[in-house]
């Protein structure tokens, strides 16, 4: 099966339009013809069933012929990862993540940030691909970036950790991950978080974890960490 993309569609949808890039690859790529049945989410729980009524390479048109909603997860987990210094490497955690379930991602800017810049509409077309390639229907909230202070004002429910390198105790992350729980993380720059940044988390209730015996890359802790709380839900 190939998944479409269409924000815009809603159970209220009868007939619609795919954008002209879409409708390009649609027809002239994959050389779908009238009749054809194509599968299409909005990102937001839903698979639809289309069957193609104009084959246009520029507006090609479509009817709802089936829709089906997916069940939402019964926990969530939210990634604060600072960027990383190369720009193909946070898209990357962001493809992988995506992949093997991520509801929400939050690019922080730290005190030893070497990246404080994003660009952010690359972001969520990787976002989208790695939603259709993975086929599913629910597509992440990638949040514009925000320093690391801003963020701890906010109000952040469920179960908070910290990952970082720093000495001091730490419990397991696997150890202290629980199924069908909120979970938000915060993964530093390559730098690290600096020993008053990990005050300040934990301060606002954010407890100190370890991703395991080796240093590992701001993408891939991650990525494990994304992982970690997958498998102990499944």
């Amino acid at each position: 099966m190939q998944l479409f993309y269409n924000p815009t569609l809603d159970n209220s949808f009868k007939q619609f339009f795919f954008s002209a890039e879409e409708s390009k690859h649609i027809v002239k790529v994959l050389r779908k013809k009238e009749g054809d049945i194509l599968h299409i989410t909005n990102g937001r729980g839903y698979l639809f069933e289309a069957e193609i009524l104009i084959a246009d390479p520029k507006k090609c048109k479509a009817q709802i012929v089936s829709e089906d909603k997916s069940i939402p997860k019964r926990y969530s987990l939210h990634l604060v990862v600072a960027p990383t210094k190369m720009n193909d490497r946070y898209e990357w955690f962001l493809e992988k993540v995506t992949e093997i379930g991520v509801d929400e991602i939050t690019p922080i800017i730290c005190e030893r940030s070497e990246r404080k810049t994003l660009k952010m509409e690359r972001m969520e077309r990787v976002l989208q691909s790695a939603m259709k390639q993975s086929l599913q229907t629910f597509l992440p909230k990638l949040n514009p970036p925000i320093t690391y202070k801003q963020y701890l004002k906010q109000e952040i429910k469920g179960l908070k950790f910290i990952a970082h390198c720093d000495k001091g105790e730490k419990m397991e992350f696997k150890r202290r991950v629980a199924a069908d729980k909120d979970i938000t993380i915060l993964i530093g720059p390559e730098g690290d978080f600096s020993a008053s940044e990990i005050s300040m988390a934990q301060e606002k209730g954010f407890v100190p974890v370890s991703l395991g015996n080796t240093r590992l890359r701001t993408e891939t802790a991650a990525i494990v960490a994304c992982s970690t709380v997958s498998i102990i839900n499944n």
